[in-house]
């Protein structure tokens, strides 16, 4: 089964109405490269905005609650962003289970919350430096995978990131085959919970310091589908060079 490569900017606590110009530009790349799938989420006050600035890009969101209202002060519900003009949207990153002690079962909750209102659901999933280190990261992958995946998990709707938190915004990436080892495994987990066909087709993305230099490389790798990335994704500068990495591998 063929996968189109899917290339998703987080901007996470980054952009201002100053910044609609890189949305621009980073749409305009997307449009000039139709056979790779591009979104961008940029932080929640700049949804409507940059779904004006580049009507053709899929805007999307770096979380939403469970819940669809309710008495949840300065938290985002997946009505609202729909409402905003999101597609997609971000769930369980590893920035929100460190900073905001998410749980696997909240992001599990989330993306049901969200496909029920027709977003796009990107689970996260990744492990630490002291889990790398200690050889667990297969066990707290397979682990994350089990307990944020719906069952219902569908290639239409549901992306699953891997993102080893030691490499994200370091500068420090893993082997290609290290990186296409885990992609392996965390589809094998996929196939056990949604089936095989779902998890042929369901694509997994890469996160943690890609750059247009490396981003190539990373890509080509079997199980990899595409990249979540992070500051990288800010700059129509840096941002399209990885754009056009996906595109070269058709």
């Amino acid at each position: 089964m063929t996968r189109r490569k899917l290339v998703v900017g987080n901007w996470k606590m980054n952009g201002l109405k100053r910044d609609l110009g890189e949305v621009r530009a980073i749409g305009a790349a997307a449009a000039a490269h139709p056979g790779v799938d591009v979104a961008l989420c940029p932080p929640f006050t700049l949804i409507a905005d940059a779904v004006a600035a580049s009507p053709g890009l899929v805007i999307g969101a770096q979380d939403c609650h469970a819940a669809d209202s309710g008495p949840h002060t300065g938290n985002i519900s997946a009505p609202m962003l729909v409402e905003a003009g999101a597609r997609t949207v971000i769930v369980g990153h590893s920035e929100r289970r460190a900073d905001q002690f998410e749980t696997s079962q909240d992001a599990w909750a989330k993306a049901a919350a969200a496909h029920r209102h027709g977003l796009h659901v990107i689970v996260c999933c990744g492990e630490t430096e002291a889990e790398h280190d200690a050889g667990r990261a297969e066990r707290v992958v397979q682990a994350q995978i089990e307990k944020s995946v719906p069952d219902e998990a569908a290639p239409d709707w549901f992306t699953l990131a891997y993102e080893p938190r030691w490499a994200i915004g370091t500068g420090r990436t893993p082997s290609i085959e290290a990186i296409n080892a885990m992609h392996a495994i965390a589809r094998a987990k996929l196939k056990q919970l949604v089936g095989g066909e779902a998890a042929r087709g369901i694509r997994i993305l890469y996160g943690g310091s890609v750059t247009g230099a490396n981003a190539g490389d990373i890509f080509a790798a079997s199980d990899v589908d595409g990249g979540l990335i992070g500051g990288a994704s800010l700059t129509a500068a840096k941002f399209v060079p990885i754009i056009e990495a996906a595109a070269a591998l058709g």
